[in-house]
């Protein structure tokens, strides 16, 4: 088993963002501050809700073809809230962190490359933000240099895998550091992470209690599919206000057992 290439970057370091009870901002209708940027929690549901919409139709049509009637839990499509705005906050910074290194993101990654393997279909929002996402991701891995390889940084990327089922669990480090070679992408992540640390501390990130866990979306290949996962960077031990009332977290439906291990690959 070998892992040797993601295609967008798993971050790991924590950044010390703040809750929105810092510097003022304390809007119970507002997800997240990036900068000079908000991010309503009207926005965020209109994209799930898109997702979820857009999801349940593909799925009625596909069983009305066979003649089934599909339940309530087969409507309902894997993406929540959390995940979108763990691509909302992440691209920000990572589309800042661009700008001021002059770095041309190319438009390479089209949602129609995506929908099978993100089970959603190319027209949602959330597909849409997905491509965005990894054209810059992978711009960004070629441009920061490495970071050291850490035992840390190394079975944080490893656990995140390992609960898609696309690794097999209870691995040691010693036998993560022998399947994931020379870890060149968990340097990338590791280079990527310092970067959004930087840029979060610099322009003043807060984030609404209730997504609190926030990561970075990440995909790997496996040669025959793409695994989408993300890795908690916002520092989940800062401050919480009363605000709002956190959501509780959703249950993981996360395949369990050995899959197929990360490879080399494209979204293409």
């Amino acid at each position: 088993m070998r892992a040797r290439r993601v295609i967008a970057a798993a971050s790991v370091a924590a950044l010390g963002v703040l809750s929105l009870a810092a510097c003022g901002k304390s809007a119970p209708n507002v997800a997240a501050y990036v900068g000079d940027t908000t991010y309503s929690v009207d926005r965020v549901d209109a994209i799930y809700d898109d997702a979820q919409a857009k999801y349940g139709d593909a799925v009625r049509a596909e069983a009305g073809q066979a003649g089934a009637t599909p339940s309530a839990e087969q409507l309902r499509a894997a993406v929540t809230r959390q995940d979108v705005v763990n691509l909302l906050v992440s691209m920000d910074l990572g589309k800042r962190v661009a700008a001021a290194k002059n770095i041309q993101v190319p438009d390479e990654v089209t949602p129609q490359q995506l929908e099978q393997n993100l089970r959603l279909p190319a027209t949602t929002e959330y597909a849409k933000l997905w491509g965005e996402w990894i054209d810059l991701l992978q711009v960004l891995n070629q441009q920061l240099p490495p970071a050291e390889l850490s035992d840390d940084s190394l079975m944080a990327v490893y656990d995140a895998l390992a609960k898609t089922g696309a690794i097999k669990g209870g691995m040691s480090v010693a036998d993560v550091r022998q399947a994931f070679g020379d870890g060149g992408f968990v340097r990338s992540a590791t280079a990527l992470s310092a970067a959004l640390e930087d840029e979060a501390s610099r322009i003043d990130v807060t984030i609404n209690p209730r997504y609190r866990a926030v990561g970075v979306p990440s995909v790997v290949s496996t040669g025959q599919s793409l695994v989408f996962y993300s890795l908690p960077y916002i520092n989940e031990a800062g401050p919480v206000t009363d605000i709002s009332t956190p959501e509780p977290l959703p249950s993981s439906d996360a395949p369990s057992g050995e899959g197929p291990a990360p490879d080399e690959g494209t979204a293409s």
